[in-house]
């Protein structure tokens, strides 16, 4: 397992680097497309939990505009989500950026997809397994339903991810990404235009 760890971090850069290299027009072209649509920045970077939960800044093209109500406060991603970001949602264009947080060391090509900050200290003992890892641009959950699958669900997938990666199940979930991009399925949650909040766990 160490040995595939350095082996893959090794296929994670020249993977990623070929493919910025790769998809530089496409990249160029999805930059110009948010200036003129969305107007600036054209990159929305955050905060979110990478390996052992340490934080790092993630970057994806911006989606949203910044639209906020009369007391300063952002409306809800339902009112500040265009069609044209809904479009690199679907494509999932709006991730290639993350393609440079690989290259950092601060993403993996596969693994779980690091969600926020703030639900750090809502996991239990074997969700906060996930983090075991680093987090990626696509993963076992990923490929399994993506946003329509429920917090529980998810969170076993990742952890599942964690106890069984190898170099056969990344080749698995790579040819799996693939048809799930093609097929714009799991965009979004059930009701919701992104992703339902995590609030915690019941139990």
């Amino acid at each position: 397992m160490k040995v595939y760890c350095f082996f893959r971090r090794f296929l994670d850069v020249v993977i990623a680097l070929s493919l910025m290299v790769l998809l530089a027009p496409v990249l160029m072209v999805t930059a110009l497309f948010i200036r003129v649509k969305l107007g600036s920045p054209i990159l929305f970077c955050q905060l979110r939990p990478g390996l052992k939960g340490s934080p790092f800044k993630m970057y994806k093209f911006r989606t949203m505009l910044d639209q906020c109500d009369e007391a300063g406060v952002a409306l809800s991603d339902d009112q500040r989500l265009t069609q044209f970001g809904k479009t690199l949602r679907s494509t999932s264009l709006d991730e290639l950026p993350e393609l440079y947080n690989v290259l950092k060391g601060d993403m993996s090509l596969i693994g779980p997809r690091p969600l926020l900050m703030e639900y750090l200290p809502l996991y239990n003992e074997k969700q906060k397994r996930r983090h075991d890892v680093r987090p990626g641009i696509t993963g076992w959950a990923q490929v399994h339903g993506r946003n329509n699958l429920s917090w529980e669900e998810k969170f076993n997938y990742d952890v599942w991810y964690v106890d069984n990666y190898s170099f056969k199940v990344d080749i698995k979930i790579i040819l799996l990404s693939i048809k799930a991009v093609l097929s714009r399925e799991g965009v979004s949650a059930e009701g919701h235009v992104t992703v339902k909040k995590f609030m915690g766990n019941e139990k």
